[in-house]
């Protein structure tokens, strides 16, 4: 079984975006590091909220091979108890440090659910705009990202987990209920990244389930993005807290590169690079 496969149906998207084609061209998935400037974050709360934390951390993520690194200044932590913030409060955590990390040279992407807040990022220098929920959540989304030309990242989600439903239709039928906005708005085809959500209302079962079967997301002709650092899905299997779950991370991560992800999000950078070029170097002698 190959584990770096290569990716036909990102490669035939008529239109791509230049950076989601550079970021597609390597010969293993390109990795997104995290970066959160928020004090609840499920795994790192806290720890990069002062700026000069938050510019070192982005820092050390380039360093370790990042190939765009995802900023996010209010919690979307997929297990409840995040605490919802006004676009006031995230301006105003990503204004210190954004227009720093931009100029150090690697893509950014933004991680909120708000238009306002992409909006302001766009503004100060972000390339992509990640949306945790798909382009359904704000009215305003589809047609900002529209105007701007730049990539968006559509990632599937649910106000609450329903162990009853088959998980894959559900992925299925948001991305096509998100793709029908986008068109409608006018975003180019070639401008989108879809991702299945690990973690956000889903059980734990759903989300390997997605894992599992991601091969049938490929039906979109669209890239693909995997978050699936430090979810509590690996703690099922064996019981860890968010920061012992490096392990079951890169599984997760090099099953999905196998299954067709071509962009992977991750906490643990330096070692999700080597893991999946070292599956790439093995694959090559075949």
């Amino acid at each position: 079984m190959s584990a770096i496969p290569s990716r036909p149906a990102e490669a035939a998207v008529a239109g791509q975006h230049p950076l989601v084609r550079k970021l597609l061209s390597k010969p293993y998935p390109a990795v997104m590091g995290v970066l959160n400037v928020t004090p609840d974050s499920f795994s790192d709360g806290g720890q990069f909220f002062r700026p000069e934390r938050a510019l070192a951390h982005a820092q050390r993520l380039i360093a370790e091979g990042a190939d765009i690194l995802d900023i996010g200044a209010e919690s979307t932590r997929p297990y409840g108890g995040a605490q919802p913030v006004t676009a006031e409060v995230e301006i105003a955590r990503l204004e210190p440090v954004l227009r720093e990390i931009v100029a150090l040279g690697v893509p950014v992407s933004i991680d909120s659910m708000k238009s306002a807040v992409v909006a302001f990022a766009l503004d100060a220098g972000v390339a992509i705009a990640n949306d945790v929920w798909g382009l359904q959540r704000d009215s305003g989304m589809a047609e900002l990202v529209a105007a701007r030309n730049v990539p968006v990242i559509v990632m599937h989600n649910r106000d609450k987990a329903d162990p009853t439903i088959d998980i894959m239709k559900d992925i299925s039928a948001f991305f096509a209920r998100s793709l029908e906005i986008a068109a409608k708005a006018g975003i180019a085809r070639g401008n989108i990244v879809l991702d299945p959500g690990i973690g956000f209302g889903k059980t734990q079962e759903q989300s390997m389930t997605a894992l599992a079967r991601l091969e049938e997301l490929q039906s979109f002709g669209l890239p693909i993005l995997v978050g699936a650092s430090r979810k509590r899905f690996i703690a099922t299997v064996g019981p860890a807290e968010p920061e012992e779950r490096l392990g079951g991370s890169i599984a997760a991560h090099l099953i999905a590169a196998q299954r067709g992800a071509g962009i992977i999000r991750a906490h643990d950078v330096a070692e999700t690079v080597q893991a999946l070029r070292i599956a790439a170097a093995v694959e090559e002698k075949r």
